[in-house]
């Protein structure tokens, strides 16, 4: 499954679930998928396909507008608000919010949509407050280079080749660095041999690439490959998507499990947790100090998903949808969501939510960035397509004719970066920098 797909899907899967008498065919397939392949890298998703379910036709119009809207707040909390829960003044439906180089021109940083040499690129992450680092597309079927770009000068330096592999592959994956290395993985399968990720490395300044490991992988249809890559002191850490978290010499040798998580997912090294029922990341343990942390989640809240500090879900009554929450782990600090939140975006940092601007006569449709934290939007610049487009057809679209207009989303934790590909620019705000 390609990033765009990974991603899309979170978009179908929580208007399906949202939608009365939507399909159970369509839940089933896209929860399915989502499971299969969950990533910590920056996931490209076609602008039009955010809107695509909102503009659609039948029950699934008003899906991704959220819950039906409660009447007006008066100041910070209202009648619809839930008992201990803030809600912040929502702007009216029909108004465009500032543009984000307006609301937090500090975080903004506008790039050539091209690198010096005419290739398109996907933004992986930030390395530091002035560099990012980027990996030259395989879909055109040319070699792949990883790059620094110094947001500050506007130049680009190569750091290294994407060794290619035999047999049948998927190109480079799950992006992270720490400690002045570039760490990634790259599943194959070579003729009469078993599927594996082999991790490889490179420093942060450049060089050849080479093999840390090569993690054995079942069934990876059913099972999936590895996720959670991550850079801690001398080791990298991985886990298997079906549950286990392991640890290998960022030197090389062979992975090793890490006790206490044998059956868990990393969520933000060194917190691990598991997948329970309808909640994920309910349950937490710190597995360098024993530290843990259950979440509070009560009756009649759905599609819980929780980070080391917050978690979000949506309040249901009578098996409907009612309203979209967030608060802290301890059940403390609960604040709605606005309305119009995209059910399973999450921005990242626990704090920044995507909200999707509707059609409107004053307003064309869009893509907001929401603050939690002070109940702030921006408007990010997209101006995806109004007219209605089969979910899959986007897909094949944007698979090869590379569409113009795309977000890379982080997946929650502690990711930073947010990317939005306009016809002519790259933009890239840099959610560390919101104050």
């Amino acid at each position: 499954m390609t990033h765009l797909e990974d991603t899309l899907s979170r978009v179908l899967s929580g208007a399906a679930d949202q939608a009365p008498r939507a399909s159970a065919g369509l839940a089933a397939a896209v929860e399915t998928r989502h499971r299969r392949r969950r990533t910590r890298t920056a996931a490209l998703l076609s602008a039009a396909a955010v809107t695509a379910v909102a503009v659609g036709a039948g029950a699934a119009v008003n899906t991704l507008r959220g819950p039906a809207a409660p009447p007006p707040a008066t100041g910070e909390s209202g009648p619809s608000a839930s008992p201990g829960a803030t809600k912040h003044a929502e702007p009216p439906a029909d108004e465009m919010p500032p543009s984000v180089t307006k609301v937090w021109p500090k975080a903004v940083h506008d790039l050539p949509a091209k690198l010096p040499d005419g290739r398109a690129y996907e933004p992986q992450l930030l390395l530091d407050d002035r560099t990012l680092l980027v990996m030259t597309t395989a879909l055109d079927g040319k070699r792949q280079f990883l790059w620094r770009y110094d947001l500050g000068s506007g130049r680009p330096t190569r750091i290294a080749e994407i060794p290619p592999t035999k047999g049948s592959a998927i190109y480079a994956d799950d992006v992270t660095a720490g400690g002045g290395n570039i760490v990634w993985w790259t599943s194959y399968k070579e003729p009469g041999r078993r599927r594996v990720a082999r991790i490889w490395t490179v420093p942060v300044t450049g060089g050849r690439p080479r093999p840390v490991t090569d993690v054995p992988l079942g069934d990876v249809m059913k099972e999936g490959h590895i996720n959670g890559l991550t850079v801690a002191g001398s080791d990298v850490i991985f886990a298997y998507e079906k549950g286990g978290v392991h640890r290998v010499p960022l030197s090389g040798g062979r992975p090793r499990p890490v006790k206490g998580a044998e059956r868990h997912h990393v969520l933000r090294w060194p917190w691990v947790g598991v997948h329970r029922g309808k909640v994920v990341f309910r349950e937490l343990l710190d597995v360098e100090t024993g530290e843990r942390r259950d979440a509070v989640v009560n009756p009649g809240e759905e599609q819980v998903r929780c980070g080391v500090e917050r978690c979000v879900g949506v309040k249901t009554r009578n098996g409907v949808s009612t309203t979209w929450f967030v608060r802290d782990r301890d059940g403390s600090g609960e604040r709605e969501l606005p309305t119009r939140f995209a059910p399973g975006i999450e921005a990242g940092l626990e704090r920044f939510f995507m909200v999707q601007l509707n059609g409107r006569k004053a307003a064309p449709a869009g893509v907001a960035l929401y603050d939690v934290d002070t109940g702030r939007s921006a408007e990010l610049g997209v101006r995806p397509e109004k007219r209605t487009i089969p979910a899959m057809k986007i897909q094949e679209r944007h698979i090869k004719k590379h569409t113009e207009v795309s977000l890379a989303i982080p997946d929650g934790g502690d990711d930073r970066l947010l990317a939005v590909r306009l016809a002519d620019r790259m933009r890239i705000v840099d959610l560390a920098a919101i104050e």
